[in-house]
This record gives structure tokens, sequence and C-alpha cells, in this order.
């Protein structure tokens, strides 16, 4: 497998009647077997990024390449990409889309034409691997929001993808079911899978991430490990990101240990004065 999965060179998308670009300029590598979490401000150009990077949308300057190859957006190469890149968005409900949770899982196996055998075994496998099995009858729209991410997870997963894109998949989960998602997108990069996550939760970022992706205006503004980019305090907080309570408490010990410092030189001027008189 090549270093880098997804290349954008020098990426322009404008939505159209709008007066700036989503994508600005954006050159970015995602690499291979890593967990990568890209942040910014809303409209900074996370979910155009995904929607670029499995073809449903399609760049009107630069190139995108899928493991060094350009993308060609006829049908043909534009299925094989959707197999390998796998995006699910912030709300479940735009992508669930059949009557039942097996349904719903089967819907994309369905449409590559897989001998129904195969179709039924990856089905299967995928209740299982999702804990979904006790819910492989029930109304899709009788689901909880945490069962909901669950499938919509599944329904890219049973596709066996190599880059599995998340656009805030913790948003609206509490905490039970935020740990349990956790726990299923471990499971998931162990198996090999290379997981790109858009969130807002820098906690989360600081606690999970290999890489750090910062965006802004469409353009990649920052990149490296949580330690290296959490330490660029003047960026992020120009950027109105913050960092993580983690860094917040270390920088609060920094400034009060400088605060007790001055005081302790001040205690020992006044000190030394009173020893003259």
């Amino acid at each position: 497998m090549p270093e880098w999965l997804l290349t954008f060179e020098q990426i322009y998308y404008t939505y159209s009647g709008a007066k700036q670009s989503a994508v600005n300029g954006l050159t970015i590598k995602i690499p291979a077997k890593k967990k990568c979490a890209l942040i910014g401000q809303n409209g900074c150009g996370k979910t155009t990024l995904f929607l670029l990077a499995n073809g449903l949308y399609k760049p009107q300057k630069g190139t995108i390449y899928w493991q060094g190859q350009p993308l060609q957006y006829d049908r043909k190469f534009m299925m094989n990409l959707r197999q390998k890149v796998g995006v699910v968005f912030q709300n479940p409900e735009q992508q669930l889309v059949a009557s039942t949770v097996e349904e719903d899982i089967s819907y994309g196996l369905c449409n590559l034409g897989l001998p129904e055998a195969e179709i039924q075994q990856r089905i299967e496998q995928a209740l299982v691997d999702f804990d979904l099995t006790s819910l492989a009858q029930r109304p899709v729209h009788h689901l909880s929001l945490g069962q909901k991410k669950r499938v919509s997870i599944a329904d890219v997963m049973v596709l066996k993808p190599e880059l599995l894109l998340l656009d805030e998949p913790t948003a609206y989960l509490d905490r039970m079911h935020t740990r349990h998602l956790m726990s299923t997108l471990k499971n998931i990069h162990a198996a090999g899978t290379t997981i790109v996550m858009a969130t807002h939760d820098l906690d989360l970022v600081y606690r999970w991430a290999d890489w750090v992706f910062v965006m802004d205006r469409g353009r990649l503004v920052l990149e490296g490990n949580p330690q290296d980019v959490f330490t660029q305090r003047d960026i992020l907080e120009e950027l109105q990101l913050g960092v993580p309570l983690i860094y917040e408490m270390l920088y609060a010990a920094d400034e009060f240990a400088e605060e007790r410092a001055v005081l302790e030189r001040l205690r020992q001027r006044m000190l030394n004065v009173f020893r003259e008189f």
C-alpha cells in the first residue's frame, strides 16, 4: 500500500451562488493506516472535502488522486472508488434508505451485483461486528440516534472500504453511546481501515488521533501529531478553535508558576530592603 491513500492538489470548489470558495486551493495528503482528525470552524470546508473525496462532488480546479491515480469521473471508476472510500454523514437520516436494519445494510451490496451467498454472509458479519443482530428486523425509524449511527457505519463498512470518512460522528451522542462508537472505530482501525474524523471535540482528538489536520477558509493551515499541533496555541486561538482541556490546564499551571516566581522575587527584594534598614 502506498504511503498516501488520498491526495488533493490545489483543489477548488465553489457552491452555486456562493461568493466564497468552500475549498480554496486545498492541498492535503491522507496517510495510510492512520487515525486522522480534521478540525476547523463550521464552514471551513471539512464536509466539502469529504464529498469531493469519494466523488460525490467534482472539483472545479485541481486534481484528486486515489493511491497515486487521478480520479476519473466515469461510472465505473466512481463505483469502484465508493467501495474504497466510505463516507458517514453527521446526520444518519441522510444515509438510511430501507425499511429495516438488515435491508439497509444490504442496499449497497445489492448494487454491486455480488452473489446472493456473499451478500448474506457480509450482512450477517456486519450485524455481529456492529452489535446489530437483535435489531436486524427492527424498522429503521424506530431506532435511537446511537443505533442509527451504528447502522450508518455498518452500511459503509459492509463494502470493506480502505478509507472511512466520518463527519462529526459523536454529535448529539451521550457519553455511553460515544464510548460504544469509539470502541467500534478502534476495531475498524485495527482491522486495517484508515479513518479520518471531522470533529469539534478537541479532547477526543487529543486522545484518539495519530495525525491532525487544521482547516480554515477552505485551506489546510496546520498539520502534525496532536502534541505538535496543540502546542501551536497562538494559531489555534487566532482560528477560535482553542486547545484540549489538558493543554488549558498545563498553560494555567505555567502561568501560576510564573506568578509565584514573580511574587517570590518581590518577597526577596522586600526582605533585602528591610535588612538594609
